[in-house]
């Protein structure tokens, strides 16, 4: 049983990129494939939305 890990994106995003979007944009930045045990969050420019 693996552990689930959470990424949290440090930078703003774009979340007109919508889930696929951001979903390449993850797979860009870690140089690796999504993985099923991990959780991706992304914050707007504004901050206050949390995708």
């Amino acid at each position: 049983m693996s552990a689930l890990k959470v990424y949290l994106a440090v930078e703003l995003c774009d979340m007109r990129k919508g889930f696929n979007g951001l979903s390449i944009a993850a797979v860009e930045h870690l140089a690796q494939p999504l993985a099923c045990d991990a959780l991706f969050v992304f914050i707007n420019k504004r901050q206050n939305r949390v995708s």
